[in-house]
């Protein structure tokens, strides 16, 4: 086993954080991860991976080599030579920006920062996080952001499950407070990334992200609405959709869906709606996008609804099953998935509910367990609702053997049972 001084610190195994140490570890830097919870340290030092966008048999050659580590300790951190923030930036009960845990870690590195540092932000967040919450957190340190260490933002472009762009394919942008932090973060990030794109602040990257982020969520708006109308118009969305597409310039493509679901989409335009007031600005279109993602799970109920009364059942009493759990195809994230809701709302309204999701085993949290598809099952179900298309699932075979099928999700051809969104 190698005993390389490890070179970049990455503060947070998540999602964002493991998939970025096997980058740097694939390139040859030697990383040392951080994390809170001892059971994830044991696991990424054993070579076991919890992602499933890190294959345990890709991690496990990586930590025998000695370029991945994990600890639990931040007195570790002094030895790297650069430090990178993944940790969640979520909403609270307000749905304002919770940044406790980034300025909790930026409190906890003051104390071990030294001269030469370089600490990148890449949890998302709004404009000027970078230079006015975390930097003078880090100068507590008593060295001054700029001149003694140095400060940038990058913002993570994960998308759980996608094969096609990797991190170490995905563009790459940078700021810093100053060119020669945007300097030293580029020079970083070129060990490991292909392309390293340069921005002249960490404003602009802290709104890059948002950018990227809000032009998805009012696009998917744009067609849930369309969904809705052409619902009640008897027009199929998807064939719209499909016929548009064929538009060689001028058009692109968005889905419609039960809602939006992961970390980042439901939540940063809220980062930018709640920094926006400080410059009394409202963000209406913003707005009004997320009312509109917000209320698809429950058109979506009302449609499984619709489709039982056209077979004279009630929603109470009835039997339903839900498919896919996770918020995207073929991945074991359950972020902020409107399938939760959807659960939640046929429970409410009187469904006896269960679930099929072969990345969930099992939602805690709601007493259930993934059920097995046999014909028996599903034909002794009212209706199955596809919420997640999942690869993994033979949704012709639900569709065979399921009464009642309501596809949220375009994963079956119209027919006599299935009730298209």
């Amino acid at each position: 086993m190698s005993t390389a001084a490890p070179r970049v610190g990455i503060v947070g195994l998540g999602y964002v954080g493991l998939p970025l140490a096997v980058t740097f570890a694939q390139a040859g830097v030697a990383v040392l991860g951080l994390e809170a919870v001892q059971a994830k340290v044991d696991d990424v030092n054993a070579g076991r991976s919890y992602i499933e966008d890190v294959p345990s048999d890709v991690l496990g050659p990586l930590v025998k080599d000695g370029l991945v580590r994990a600890t639990t300790s931040w007195d570790a951190l002094r030895a790297t030579d650069a430090i990178i923030i993944c940790l969640p930036t979520p909403l609270n009960e307000h749905r304002e920006p919770d940044l406790s845990a980034v300025l909790g870690a930026a409190e906890s590195l003051a104390q071990r920062l030294r001269r030469g540092h370089l600490v990148v932000l890449e949890s998302t967040t709004y404009p000027g996080t970078t230079r006015d919450e975390l930097a003078p957190r880090l100068e507590r340190s008593g060295l001054k952001a700029g001149k003694d260490f140095h400060v940038a933002f990058s913002p993570e472009r994960v998308d759980p499950g996608r094969e096609d762009f990797t991190t170490r394919t995905t563009p790459k942008v940078v700021g810093g407070l100053t060119p020669e932090c945007t300097r030293r973060a580029a020079e970083l990030y070129g060990t490991a990334c292909d392309t390293v794109v340069e921005v002249h602040s960490p404003e602009v990257a802290e709104m890059t992200k948002l950018l990227e982020n809000i032009f998805r969520s009012v696009n998917i708006a744009l067609v849930n609405e369309l969904a809705v109308l052409c619902d009640r118009m008897d027009i199929d969305v998807w064939e719209v959709i499909d016929a548009a597409s064929t538009k060689p310039f001028g058009f692109m493509p968005f889905r419609p869906g039960p809602g939006l679901g992961g970390h980042c989409i439901p939540i940063d335009p809220f980062y930018l709606t709640w920094k926006a007031r400080e410059f009394d600005f409202h963000t209406e279109f913003i707005e009004l996008a997320g009312k509109v993602n917000s209320d698809m799970p429950r058109f979506c109920v009302q449609k499984v609804m619709r489709a039982l009364n056209s077979r004279r059942k009630a929603m109470n009493g009835s039997n339903v099953l839900v498919l896919g759990i996770a918020y995207k195809k073929n991945v074991n994230d359950m972020r902020e998935s409107p399938s939760l809701e959807i659960i939640d709302m046929l429970r409410a309204d009187g469904a006896q509910v269960s679930y099929h999701d072969p990345h969930i085993p099992r939602l805690v949290r709601k007493g259930m367990e993934s059920v097995e598809l046999t014909p028996e099952f599903l034909a002794s179900q009212d209706v199955a609702v596809i919420v997640t298309d999942h690869d993994a699932v033979d949704h012709a075979f639900v569709a065979e053997h399921a009464p009642l099928v309501v596809d949220l999700r375009n994963a079956l051809p119209a027919g006599p049972k299935v009730w298209k969104l």
